[in-house]
């Protein structure tokens, strides 16, 4: 099996949408309402969200696959975050947004993900950040386990809409290594 990962390009804008769909679900808490988890992927997820956030300088998106397949993904929102509780939350400036970290659930385990994290991290030292930090729901145990593992630390709470459930989250941040 080949595993490449690389930044990706408006060419990959409907790999990367039908990959958003099927593994955002997987992050989202068990009590998620179905049609609450398909509104937000709908509304944030498509391939022409996409090929609106490839074209965002702004943005970075890291993609992994395996065998030529999309298999995960990563993205990167730069800026100070505009949600009140995170910018109170984070105290290393300037500072990335780590917006999403997906792998499909048969590369859950497989050894994918520290490798695409490792360059997403790399994306974003080079992008001129000190620190990374990122929302994850405060029942995913398993995400919460990986981000630890790779030195993020609970620097305290946010809520995240998925459409119009709101959920908790925790707010995670780590320095990175310039």
């Amino acid at each position: 099996m080949t595993t490449t990962i690389r930044l990706a390009e408006s060419a990959d804008a409907d790999a990367l949408g039908e990959l958003a769909a099927a593994t955002f679900p997987l992050a989202c808490p068990p009590g998620a309402a179905p049609d609450a988890i398909a509104e937000f992927i709908q509304a944030h997820l498509t391939p022409a969200r996409f090929t609106d956030y490839l074209a965002d300088p702004d943005r970075i998106v890291v993609l992994a696959e395996r065998d030529g397949l999309a298999a995960g993904y990563t993205m990167l929102v730069g800026g100070d975050p505009t949600d009140e509780d995170v910018a109170g939350a984070i105290t290393i400036r300037p500072t990335i947004e780590l917006s999403k970290v997906y792998t499909l659930q048969d590369s859950h385990g497989s050894g994918l993900a520290g490798p695409l994290l490792d360059e997403t991290m790399r994306q974003a030292v080079a992008a001129g950040a000190r620190g990374i930090w990122l929302g994850v729901n405060q029942e995913n145990g398993r995400a919460l386990r990986f981000y630890q593992k790779q030195g993020f630390a609970i620097v305290g709470p946010k809520t995240f809409y998925v459409g119009p459930e709101l959920h908790h989250d925790y707010v995670m941040e780590r320095a990175l290594e310039t």
